[in-house]
């Protein structure tokens, strides 16, 4: 006779198995692209950095959780514009029009400093790491709340930078979309976002085998495509011809595996329809747990490998977990810590809301310090 399960144990196991894959999704975004800048070939010693897909990664994250605590304190909040400034405060950090950037933001908080919060603290967030020429070109026309500032870019950062949206849940897969136009007009590359969001969604809440024997490799395609079947059709996002290039890079992957002339044709270039169509087809080509390493430096042969091996270990990451990632790479990324914490605070903040609402009190009376609602 089976031994019943303990469901408070269940509980257990469920929260500690979702915060790994959250986990997961972040640091393995941060150590593709690093891969990826490599052309897989990192050095053998000496701390890895990061690259600006995952800094820009990192204040997207930041400000979902800001967004949200500004939406149980205040009882409304508009989440684009909470995410606009956390990438402004990127930007300052960067040198990147500060004076600008203060008097945008800083007017509204005169009694405190500018930028808040504690990214703002972290030095390697400071340092210039790459380019993201349609990022920057938009946050420098930054003047007052109602500035048009949005160029007509395609490029993969609108799609990169978005990934951690998908922690947030289904509901919030159209903000991903919303958080690429405040800078990328550019309905394709909005249109990407939206859909590594849901792709992410499914790798997220994936079933994983109950036994070390079950087939894991059939796990991350089955939830990559059940991640394409749950886009919408019709016009505009999620049209028909998006499916049927996700579907395709998908059968790509079981009939074609690994081939660097298919990674080629489906990614040959830097925009964000490229970089999800690449990530999705390494990821499908190496779809075990043992297999992660493989798919990244595989994914970093893509013409624009940065932003193709960034989608695939999100992607892997988010299926299999923080402790399928390498050990011996991760643990000298730059900024490995720091994605680490911000897995941890999206997990609290979505399950426990540590600073509380307007009419309940919080258990952590630092959670808004680290976490200021704007």
């Amino acid at each position: 006779m089976a031994a019943q399960k303990d469901p408070q144990q269940e509980r257990q196991r469920r929260g500690a198995r979702i915060q790994s894959r959250i986990r997961g999704l972040l640091l393995g975004l941060a150590l593709g692209e690093t891969l990826g800048a490599a052309r897989g070939a990192p050095p053998k010693a000496g701390p890895l950095r990061a690259g600006v897909s995952t800094q820009l990664a990192c204040f997207t994250a930041e400000g979902v959780i800001r967004a949200m605590v500004r939406g149980q304190h205040k009882g409304i909040c508009h989440p684009p514009g909470v995410v606009l400034h956390a990438y402004c405060r990127w930007a300052a950090l960067q040198g990147i029009e500060a004076d600008r950037m203060r008097r945008r933001w800083a007017s509204h908080q005169a009694d405190r400093v500018w930028p808040d919060g504690w990214l703002a603290g972290v030095p390697a967030l400071a340092e210039r790491r790459g380019s993201a020429p349609a990022t920057v070109q938009a946050l420098s026309r930054i003047e007052n709340p109602h500035s048009v500032i949005a160029t007509p870019s395609r490029g993969c950062h609108a799609l990169t930078r978005t990934l951690p949206v998908a922690v947030a849940g289904p509901g919030w897969s159209r903000q991903a979309g919303e958080f690429a136009a405040l800078t990328h007009d550019d309905e394709a590359a909005q249109s990407a976002a939206v859909q590594a969001t849901v792709l992410l969604h499914h790798c997220l809440t994936a079933p994983l085998p109950d036994t070390p024997g079950d087939p894991a490799d059939r796990i991350t395609r089955q939830a990559l495509a059940a991640g394409v079947a749950a886009l919408p059709d019709g016009r505009g996002r999620g049209s028909d011809e998006e499916h049927e290039r996700l579907s395709t890079a998908l059968r790509y992957a079981v009939d074609r595996p690994a081939e660097l002339a298919v990674l080629a044709l489906l990614a040959p270039d830097a925009t964000a329809p490229a970089a999800l169509l690449g990530g999705l087809y390494a990821a499908a080509s190496f779809p075990a747990r043992g297999q992660l390493e493989a798919a990244l430096r595989f994914a970093a042969n893509a013409p624009d490998g940065d932003s193709v091996a960034c989608v695939t270990g999100a992607l892997l990451g988010a299926v299999h977990g923080a402790e399928a990632l390498p050990t011996p790479l991760l643990s000298r990324h730059e900024l490995a810590w720091v994605l680490d914490t911000l897995a941890r605070d999206l997990t609290a903040q979505l399950e426990d809301s540590p600073s509380g609402s307007e009419y309940i009190k919080g258990w952590d009376p630092y959670w808004w310090d680290r976490y200021p609602g704007w």
